[in-house]
């Protein structure tokens, strides 16, 4: 992390975000998002100049450098506002709401967030980046500023007057995203005939440019497939990942994915790195791995996890948030390459066939340097043309990447945000424990481990109330329902995998901590921040699976997977009430919503309960579960029963496994399908029959 030190900080130097001590030189003087910031404002009458943005933002960096570094753009701000910055990995709740009213203002949003309001946080002007003089056709902070004061001096009732009915508007619209209704199958279907419209047949992925990731609509789509057997859905996710894999996009020298490519081809990427995307990525390859039994899939989600426990993983354990674009100020610059680089470091036949596979030319593809990919043959036409068995080209390929990760590592590496967020680790705990299944890779499961329980001892209060961010020694800001939705998500997720069962008790407790601070009693669906939360202008509920799912759709799925492990018929019911409120906004797009669109198929596919009785430590045992995680069974869940002690403690909890036990003295399996349980069995080849049978 960079701090640009200059002769007098503000008080951002008493924060812990990153991305605010990035600003805490700037001649701007800062406030955090505070009572003390509004309270000066109110009693100095002066608007609120409100920027929201992340560590690892270009354009958040570049405002800043142009504007925020500037003593002149300084000097306006400082007399005539009171300037607040946020960071929105902290306070996603502020830039929630300001981000709908910029997009209801603008009809576009992004960041950094630019936002101008009254005292008592009612805004009437927004847009996103400026620079400081116009260029670019775009207003210049120069030109917004010093008329915005001015009006503000003229006329402040009026000012105050538009912010109320900008506050009105943007109220409407969020209430309006709310629209709840019968949920119904049909959604399914109308889901993938609109990803087959907006499917790249070319490239892969949905849409022209530019392009995210967005794994849970191919997450969604590999459901679809196993519910109809439609192939054109696995089709489509089996290219995107493949192309995306191959592309820019993807780090071939160090592993992991930047947030999104600026192009349709997933050449050119936005370098940032964020956690959230590689943990999401990593499942969706390890469940196209679980279908496909292709080998490259599983190749590339343990890369993920070689990056993320190489370089995102704090000393206890839990990950951090992002890597910038950005290294001595310039985009990309760590991961660009010249072809005399990569010849001088592997040699001249070694580099050369490397250039060549890799796309780096003289030319360049990005702005006269090379990003490396594999956009042209894939490996195994390189392969047949060079007359080679696969698995030696992968090795030879290997050495030399090996060989450019090493000498990349002595470059000036990018900024690290190394803020630990509730929310992004559930996510990741997730993938690591899907990872530890479906692989057989216990090391995977331990990882997932240390981060949970860094989670459960480091954020949370006293009281048991989830915090939402840990950095420096310090947890603060109550959970969101994000981090409520996405830990208890990977709870369940790491209790399949080690069969842990306190790690299943927590997430029940969670689960049930969230519908107390969250649910809207009066119209179903959880809010984004609690009750005992800071109370913003309004309260929104947010439901759209944009480049990182909502809480509101993990909810609903977790809801499902409880109330079937459970027995608890509230749970269910909350489940209905869940997937019901939002029903008509899913309808208007369904393809906004794909993990809304997963829990449905739980909801309304054939689902089933897997008692696995037997002691873990058992080699029959083993070979049973190893039966049950090869299979792709989306809508399953699995149930050790253990005996003895540890038996009873997983019978007070789960009923289901009451009068499940062995049978001759070996492990034993009871497949249970729609509330109906089929004749047990200790044999494993019958075992995987019945698995395959849906």
């Amino acid at each position: 992390m960079e701090i640009k030190e200059g002769p007098k900080h503000n008080r951002l130097i008493n924060e812990k975000s990153p991305y605010l001590l990035q600003h805490a030189y700037n001649p701007v003087d800062w406030f955090p998002w505070s009572d003390e910031a509004f309270d000066i404002a109110k009693r100095n009458n002066k608007p609120i100049f409100l920027s929201i943005g992340y560590s690892t933002c270009h354009w958040c960096h570049v405002m800043e450098r142009e504007s925020f570094e500037d003593d002149e753009v300084a000097a306006i701000l400082n007399e005539h506002y009171i300037a607040i910055k946020v960071d929105r990995e902290e306070r996603p709740d502020v830039d929630h709401l300001y981000m709908a009213v910029c997009q209801a203002m603008t009809g576009q949003g992004g960041w950094p967030l630019t936002v101008v309001m009254t005292p008592d946080k009612k805004p009437f002007f927004a847009g996103t980046y400026y620079p400081k003089n116009r260029k670019y056709g775009r207003y210049g902070l120069m030109d917004v500023l010093p008329q915005l004061a001015e009006k503000w001096q003229e006329d402040a009732d009026r000012i105050r007057e538009i912010g109320d009915q900008v506050m009105e508007d943007t109220t409407g619209r969020l209430i309006e995203h709310r629209q709840g209704g019968e949920v119904s199958e049909q959604l399914l279907d109308q889901a993938f005939d609109q990803y087959k419209k907006q499917f790249d047949p070319e490239n892969g992925g949905f849409g022209s440019q530019p392009k995210f990731p967005t794994s849970h609509n191919l997450s969604f789509l590999l459901r679809y497939y196993h519910r109809t057997g439609n192939v054109q859905a696995l089709e489509m996710v089996e290219q995107t990942l493949d192309t995306m894999h191959r592309g820019g996009i993807y780090d071939h020298i160090g592993f992991g994915f930047a947030r999104y490519s600026v192009d349709a081809k997933w050449l050119v990427p936005h370098f940032e790195k964020m956690l959230y995307d590689n943990a999401l990525l990593a499942m969706t390859y390890i469940e196209a791995y679980q279908v496909t039994a292709k080998e490259r899939y599983a190749e590339v989600a343990e890369q993920i996890f070689t990056y993320v426990l190489r370089d995102m993983t704090d000393a206890g354990g839990a990950f951090y948030s992002a890597e910038d674009a950005d290294s001595e100020g310039v985009e990309g610059k760590f991961y660009v390459w010249q072809p005399d680089e990569v010849v001088h470091i592997l040699g001249a036949e070694e580099g050369d066939w490397y250039n060549e596979v890799y796309d780096i030319t003289e030319q360049g593809n990005f702005e006269g340097r090379n990003i490396p990919n594999r956009i042209g043959p894939t490996l195994e036409q390189v392969a047949e043309r060079k007359q080679m068995p696969l698995d030696a080209l992968k090795r030879r390929f290997e050495v030399s990447r090996t060989k450019l990760f090493a000498e990349r590592e002595q470059r000036i590496h990018p900024g690290k945000d190394d803020k630990i967020l509730t929310s992004w680790n559930g996510l990741m705990i997730a993938a690591l424990s899907k990872a530890a299944k479906a692989l057989d890779q216990p090391a995977y499961a331990e990882a997932a481990a240390r981060a949970a329980d860094f989670l459960l001892v480091h954020l949370r209060r006293e009281d048991g109330r989830l915090l939402a961010r840990y950095r420096d020694g310090e947890a603060a800001y109550p959970g969101y329902v994000d981090d409520y939705a996405f830990l208890v998500w990977g709870l369940i997720e790491l209790y399949e995998a080690t069969f842990e069962l306190r790690y299943l008790q927590e997430a029940v407790k969670l689960n049930a901590d969230m519908l107390r601070y969250f649910w809207d009693d009066d119209k179903g669906g959880l809010f984004f921040y609690g009750s005992d939360a800071e109370q913003l202008p309004t309260r929104s509920k947010e439901i759209y699976d944009g480049a990182m799912p909502s809480g509101n759709s993990a909810a609903a799925l977790n809801l499902l997977r409880l109330s079937r492990l459970t027995y608890d018929a509230k749970l269910a019911q909350k489940a209905d009430e869940q997937l019901q409120a939002f029903a008509g906004a899913v309808a208007h797009y369904p393809t906004g919503h794909a993990l809304f669109l997963m829990a449905l198929d739980f909801a309304f596919g054939e689902s089933s309960e897997i008692v696995l009785a037997g002691d873990l430590a058992d080699e029959h045992t083993q070979e049973m579960l190893r039966a049950v995680r090869s299979v792709f069974l989306p809508n399953s869940l699995v149930i050790l029963h253990p005996p003895g002690e540890a038996g009873e403690e997983v019978r007070s909890l789960l009923p289901l496994v009451q009068d499940k036990r062995l049978l001759g003295g070996r492990a034993t399996a009871y497949v249970c399908r729609d509330f109906a349980c089929l004749a047990p069995t200790g044999d494993v080849e019958e075992l995987e029959d019945l698995l395959n049978e849906h």
